[in-house]
């Protein structure tokens, strides 16, 4: 690995565990076996590090975005599927990039608060689209926006791989209670007042 992105990995771990604030770069030195100055000849600052696990983090998550394909429920199936692989296989960066991001100062919060809005963007489109196709029935798509993101973004704070659910498990659930929530019903449900 890479001795930069060894630094971005071992920043993530401690950001995530133990908050930006209170990880010192004595400490990151020391779990990297470095001088504390050594440190500097690869990063300009803390910061700079925060903001570049957030950028690797936005990235994996812009990407999901990228690879949706078909109608709307398979785009939303797409999403809840890859938003929840993204937080399975970078939980520290997940956890950063939910979490830590805030404690960034201008104008770097400025970039991490436009890639955070470029994936919300992303996810209202996909809402939206199901919304006019007559998929999706929901009154406010902003709001439908924010109530997935919500759903979605918590898992970081108690997924697990060794759970007791797959993530395929997890992600069926979380899509068909995604699903029920924009109004679409589960195969096999009956309409009507006996539904």
């Amino acid at each position: 690995m890479e001795r930069r992105e060894q630094i971005l990995t071992i920043a993530g771990h401690l950001f995530s565990q133990r908050g930006y604030h209170a990880t010192s770069m004595r400490e990151l030195a020391k779990h990297l076996n470095l001088q504390g100055g050594s440190l500097y000849a690869h990063i300009t600052s803390k910061e700079e590090l925060l903001l570049e696990v957030v950028r690797q983090a936005a990235e994996r998550f812009l990407g999901v975005l990228e690879g949706l394909k078909g109608d709307p429920v398979a785009k939303l199936k797409g999403l809840v599927r890859g938003h929840l692989e993204v937080i399975a296989q970078e939980l520290p960066r997940a956890t950063v990039f939910f979490h830590e991001w805030k404690h960034l100062s201008p104008p770097l919060l400025e970039e991490a608060k436009a890639l955070r809005r470029r994936y919300e963007e992303g996810v209202q489109r996909v809402i939206q689209e199901g919304v006019e196709q007559g998929v999706f029935h929901v009154a406010n798509v902003r709001l439908a926006t924010l109530f997935v993101l919500s759903a979605l973004n918590w898992t970081y704070q108690w997924y697990r791989p060794e759970g007791p659910l797959s993530l395929e498990e997890l992600s069926e659930a979380y899509a068909a209670l995604t699903l029920r929530a924009l109004g679409v019903e589960a195969k096999g449900e009956k309409g009507g007042e006996d539904g």
